[in-house]
């Protein structure tokens, strides 16, 4: 920017992260921003400005109709405006030509009187975050999305033929999507990701990508990228990618297992290094609020009819309400950890859900917890898998809701759940997952007809 521009962006009131995203559009060559923003499903919406108007957009916001988005407004009261968050920013490698880019904004919903939308995702989490900070905390969150890689058809559909038929960890040429993963791990890199790690993993086509641990807000923001990146780079490789959570029968679903910690003045406030599993009594108290709530956040870490055929016992994913170091049957589990990284990680969400919602609900569930000094009971050492309904009943241990309706029932009984979503977003999405639960009763699937067709 010349000083004249600077001048005047100061003069019209813009902040330095503002003032800095308009010299690295400049910089950058971007001709068009897209502003971003989800709907409850957690779908990515966007509208596309020029670069010119970006500052307009900071300024005064950009108007659209509430009424043809997901669960937002009624039809009478449409009008709504996108606050772009200029730490959001971000050049789209793979909108970039050499010559011109493309980059995105992450927004905010806000009325038309300027204050938040109660209906929009990223408000709900902000307000259980507010929670936390006049708690004395800050959560941080990291995420784990796992993905399957698809072939297409000679028409260019999507199939559910794995791309490759790797293991756990293998190589190529088994794991013939690495050049992908690489791929996507330099476009997160452009894009300001720190990514840990990556690797095949269990099923036939299925994959993980690790990045860094950040602040709540950040890791809900980086979830909806993330899906983005994959899905776009697996696209100019002509192969599909999908966060479906369980896309085949009888082997591993993608789940998104999440690691949690709260920091307060004094560093971590999971931390204590006298205790058996470095877990502070705020830690404990914490899960205890994820346990005791979990089978009515499954909803919304869950989402979808296909979320319940993962959670199945067999195949690696937690269906049993309870906590171990060990025992990856069990909803919680704590990694061996100690100082900064004392964590626990919940392993029962899945990349179909809506990111904001998904750790709005669980951190309100950690932080009732705390309010009311909630007791997680003991470590589960043993493979749960393994237990009768006796053994089950003798431990305490509950189960997570088989099916979406379940999982509905649960939400509307839990008064902790439905304050973390307010009572919008409560509605709303009831509503729309009441909708596909009936819709999905009155399917008939090709499994039904294979099994009874010529039976009956």
């Amino acid at each position: 920017m010349t000083d004249g521009q600077v001048a005047a962006s100061k003069e019209a009131g813009l902040t330095d992260a503002e003032r800095d995203v308009l010299e690295q559009i400049e910089e950058e060559n971007v001709d068009f921003v897209r502003l971003q923003f989800t709907d409850i499903t957690g779908t990515v919406k966007n509208v596309s400005v020029p670069a010119s108007q970006v500052e307009k957009a900071f300024e005064e916001g950009i108007w659209f109709d509430g009424s043809s988005i997901e669960g937002f407004v009624r039809i009478q009261e449409s009008d709504m405006r996108l606050e772009p968050d200029p730490e959001t920013f971000a050049v789209l490698p793979w909108r970039s030509d050499g010559d011109t880019a493309s980059a995105r904004l992450i927004c905010d919903v806000v009325n038309t009187d300027g204050t938040p939308f109660e209906g929009g995702p990223r408000q709900v989490l902000k307000s259980v975050l507010a929670e936390a900070e006049e708690m004395g905390y800050s959560v941080s969150i990291g995420p784990e999305p796992e993905f399957f890689l698809f072939q297409k058809d000679e028409d260019g559909r999507a199939t559910t033929v794995p791309h490759d038929s790797g293991g756990y960890f293998d190589l190529a040429p088994k794991d013939l999507a690495s050049d992908v993963r690489r791929e996507i791990i330099f476009t997160l890199e452009q894009m300001g990701f720190e990514v840990e790690a990556s690797h095949h993993e269990v099923a036939d086509g299925q994959h993980e990508i690790n990045f860094k641990y950040d602040d709540a807000l950040s890791a809900a923001d980086n979830i909806a990228t993330f899906r983005a990146v994959v899905r776009a780079v697996a696209e100019q490789n002509d192969i599909h990618a999908t966060f479906m959570p369980k896309p085949i029968s009888a082997i591993n679903g993608s789940g998104m297992h999440s690691h949690i910690s709260l920091f307060d003045d004094e560093g971590n406030a999971f931390a204590d290094e006298d205790d058996e599993f470095n877990l502070s009594e705020t830690a404990y108290k914490f899960m205890g609020g994820v346990l005791n709530h979990a089978e009515a956040f499954t909803a919304v870490t869950n989402p979808t009819v296909n979320s319940y055929k993962r959670l199945v016992p067999g195949y690696e994913a937690p269906v049993y309400v309870a906590w171990s170091d060990v025992n990856r049957s069990a909803l919680i589990r704590v990694p061996d950890a100690a100082g900064a990284s004392s964590r626990f990680e919940i392993r029962s969400p899945d990349p179909s859900c809506n990111p904001y919602l998904a750790l709005a609900v669980v951190i309100k569930a950690g932080l009732e917890g705390i309010e009311n000094d909630a007791d997680p009971g003991d470590p589960v050492r043993e493979d749960i898998y393994e237990f009768d309904d006796a053994k089950l009943d003798e431990y305490g241990i509950t189960t997570l809701p088989g099916s979406l309706d379940r999982a509905i029932d649960a939400l509307e009984g839990d008064e902790v759940v439905r304050e973390a979503l307010g009572e919008h977003v409560t509605e709303k999405f009831v509503e729309a997952k009441r909708a596909d639960y009936a819709d999905y009763k009155t399917h008939v699937s090709a499994w039904e007809k294979e099994k009874y067709l010529e039976k009956f």
